[in-house]
């Protein structure tokens, strides 16, 4: 059975989400900032026969996220994604994804695949991350400057606007290396929620790479995270840029579809 959830489902949950929280960052974030009860965002359960929660789509905005731990309904669950006219992407774990897309193979424009793995624990004896700075609100420009110049970050929709709120209301944290008074290296997390948090942004300027700073970023990065008991995840897209997150302790753990849904014409 599938049902929208309320305020009263909280706590059922909750406690079926935070089992995987790193792959439920998104989910768990959307529900700790705006609930059950907005227009802009809803959340469905599917529940066995025992009364369990064994599924949950979420909508916020234009966006369908589903997760499941099992078998679920993926026709349910594409028939309200297909009842919202304002339907315009899907994205989840390839897992999941895959079980519903071919109920919406027709309308599906576009979808990309990203790795997605994720830390709990960090490997990183014998790495010096003395050097490395955590960023206030007052360092945004210079962040999102060194982001700017980097060739793969230059369709990154940042500004310094957003990454200075970021900073000041929890939502991202960054780290960085100087060298001569120029920022040359940094990493930062964004979607934070109260179980995990996302790495993102993790750049050095191409004058000062080889000397391990990226490392040292994620190091101080990670080693805060964890110490709040956070899980940590990432996506990436080229193989070789995820040795150095698997050198201090990222696992690969699937993939992560992102699905541009095409809009029902009226």
């Amino acid at each position: 059975m599938i049902r929208r959830l309320t305020e009263l489902d909280d706590e059922i949950c909750f406690s079926f989400l935070k089992q995987q929280p790193a792959e439920n960052l998104f989910i768990i974030g959307d529900i700790e900032a705006y609930g059950y009860e907005q227009e802009f965002q809803k959340v469905w359960g599917e529940f066995d026969e025992s009364g369990n929660l064994i599924a949950v789509l979420l909508k916020y905005e234009e966006n369908y996220i589903p997760f499941a731990a099992g078998d679920f309904d993926a026709r349910g669950f594409a028939e309200i994604m297909l009842g919202d006219p304002n339907l315009g992407m899907m994205s989840g774990l390839k897992a999941v994804t895959a079980k519903i897309e071919p109920h919406l193979s027709n309308r599906i424009k576009r979808k990309r695949e990203t790795y997605y793995a994720k830390c709990v624990e960090i490997m990183d004896e014998g790495i010096d991350a003395s050097a490395v700075c955590q960023a206030g609100p007052e360092d945004a420009e210079q962040l999102v400057e060194l982001l700017n110049s980097i060739p793969e970050f230059s369709d990154s929709a940042i500004t310094v606007e957003r990454k200075r709120r970021g900073l000041k209301d929890g939502s991202s944290r960054s780290f960085f290396i100087t060298e001569e008074g120029k920022m040359v290296s940094t990493a930062s997390t964004a979607a934070e929620n109260s179980l995990s948090a996302m790495v993102v942004g993790v750049a050095t300027d191409r004058n000062y790479k080889k000397k391990g700073y990226a490392t040292q970023c994620m190091v101080k990065l990670c080693r805060q995270l964890l110490s709040e008991h956070k899980e940590l995840c990432l996506f990436y897209d080229n193989p070789a840029a995820g040795t150095i997150y698997k050198r201090i302790g990222f696992e690969d753990n699937g993939f992560w579809m992102m699905y541009t849904i095409e809009k029902e014409m009226s």
